[in-house]
């Protein structure tokens, strides 16, 4: 979402870090560029002037003019004013009342307030194991109420059932009793949505507010409707009172001035984005965090954080005993792809990497995009157990098949199984080593270089909270991740891989995989 404004604050702060003394008309230009930037991202005009007064105050004071490198502490300054401008702290949904806790889940038709009444129940229920209950009271949309039903039936968490000819009022009340009575712990009450705000929406609103008593209200609003966010924002805060903000579709491609402006012009914290279709696809929001990837340093927090929650450690500790014995057939391949994909593929893993956005763009030239990834996955999908678990049968026949079965040809095979024996060659030369595999190697090394662990193992990330896991950010700029690259790594390479690329990826800066089209 923020890749154009990344782009745009990435080349005018770079334009300053470069110099060695500036003056006020260089911090007056660099402002003017980001004011216009900002503007261009959708952010809401009063945020914008606040913004740049406030880092114009900081920027030409003497204390950025004498400082040895003045371009780096305006950098520093601009992101201190985004995190601030964002809401400093992430503050989570408040589970701190008696129970059953309500949340009223408030918005404009088609925001997604019930898919996201689904993903918040979900996580509820998959992390801090409580137990919910969903309410559809959306009487005037057809199918709102069938379509929650299956949301749960889907997730496995309990809805209220429905009674033909009831209010809205009366469906809260009923849910909140039934959440009593069924022992539940927090109750999702998923309210009617307008093309357009509307008194009589307000009304409705007021009333089950006052008949139901929620400890949480959430406003659910689309990042793709840029100003028009903010509006809706203000006006449902005067009117029913919102104790947070939820953005959806963080994954599109809009501008991102609604995440920008809402929490500065509602001093409402958000406190989830949505990022994806799937149920799980559902995040805290980390103002700091947020900053950070928009100036380009990267995410170290969320990318360690992705890794515990996608990285098996029994899969990881079996992957390890195999490499020790010097093995790595097909199978193994095919669980490195997977547990890529899931923390968001090449392209979500490098987004997060300090310093390394702006390689997201390379890494597509050169052809290496997760279409590749889903292409190999279809090729070792095709094979038989034994031919997966020893790739030198595949003989000109076999492959015939396979390319057949799969969508591809014997060219895609060939490249496939010459990446397969490079990546099989380097595990061996690994053999002693405890690995457990190249996703798990990359966090280890991040992990070591931060101060957390030896070698090529993870830290105990189950034993960490989320502040500790934060503190992870702070230790990651105190080793030397900073803007601009990652720390001794030489030739542009990974920490805990001992070399200048990934495993399995071809010398040459950052070609793609062996036996993948190099860029012309």
């Amino acid at each position: 979402m923020f890749e154009n404004l990344q782009d745009r604050l990435g080349s005018i702060l770079n334009g300053l870090t470069g110099r060695g003394a500036l003056s006020e008309a260089d911090v007056s230009a660099a402002l003017r560029e980001v004011r216009r930037a900002l503007l261009e991202a959708d952010v809401a005009l009063e945020v914008v002037r606040s913004f740049t007064e406030k880092v114009r105050e900081k920027a030409v004071g003497a204390t950025v003019l004498k400082s040895i490198k003045p371009g780096q502490m305006v950098v520093k300054i601009v992101h201190d004013e985004l995190v601030d401008m964002l809401g400093t702290e992430g503050v989570s949904i408040d589970l701190n009342a008696a129970a059953p806790v309500v949340i009223m889940m408030v918005g404009l038709q088609g925001s997604g307030k019930t898919t996201t009444t689904g993903k918040i129940a979900k996580r509820l229920t998959d992390r801090d194991k409580k137990k919910v209950l969903m309410a559809s009271l959306d009487t005037r949309r057809p199918a709102a109420q069938e379509q929650l039903r299956q949301l749960g039936a889907q997730t496995g968490i309990d809805t209220l059932p429905v009674i033909a000819g009831q209010s809205p009022t009366d469906i809260a009340s009923r849910a909140v009793q039934a959440a009593k009575l069924g022992g539940h712990d927090i109750v999702i009450l998923d309210t009617a949505g307008r093309t357009h705000i509307d008194e009589p929406l307000m009304m409705e609103m007021a009333e089950i507010k006052a008949r139901s008593k929620p400890h949480e209200i959430l406003l659910v609003a689309d990042s793709l409707t840029g100003q028009d966010a903010v509006n809706l924002a203000r006006n449902f805060d005067e009117r029913v009172g919102i104790t947070g903000l939820v953005l959806t579709r963080m994954d599109g491609d809009g501008r991102g001035g609604a995440a920008l402006s809402m929490r500065a012009v509602t001093g409402k914290p958000i406190k989830l984005i949505g990022v994806g279709e799937k149920m799980s696809e559902l995040e805290e929001f980390h103002p700091r965090r947020i900053a950070d990837r928009i100036l380009g340093m990267g995410d170290i927090v969320s990318l360690v954080e992705k890794a515990a929650e996608n990285i098996d450690a029994d899969k990881a500790r079996a992957m390890a005993e195999k490499m020790a014995k010097g093995k790595f057939d097909l199978n193994d391949l095919a669980e490195q792809i997977k547990q890529m994909q899931a923390m968001g593929g090449m392209g979500g893993i490098m987004g997060m990497m300090p310093g390394m956005a702006g390689m997201k763009d390379k890494i597509s030239a050169a052809g290496l995009d997760d279409k590749v990834f889903k292409r190999q996955l279809a090729i070792i999908s095709s094979m038989t157990k034994a031919e997966r678990a020893n790739p030198d049968v595949l003989k000109h026949s076999r492959k015939k098949r396979i390319a057949a079965g799969s969508g591809t040809d014997a060219s895609d095979i060939n490249k496939l199984l010459k990446m397969h024996r490079q990546m099989a060659d380097m595990m061996k030369a690994m053999g002693g080593k405890k690995g457990g595999g190249m996703m798990k190697q990359m966090m280890g090394g991040l992990a070591s270089k931060m101060g957390l662990g030896g070698g090529m193992g993870m830290p105990d990330l189950s034993s960490m909270d989320p502040k500790q896991l934060e503190a992870l950010a702070k230790q990651a700029e105190a080793a030397g991740m900073k803007p601009g690259g990652l720390p001794d790594l030489g030739a542009g390479g990974l920490p805990g891989l001992g070399g200048p690329k990934l495993p399995g990826l071809g010398g040459g800066g950052f070609p793609g995989l062996p036996g993948l089209p190099k860029k012309k």
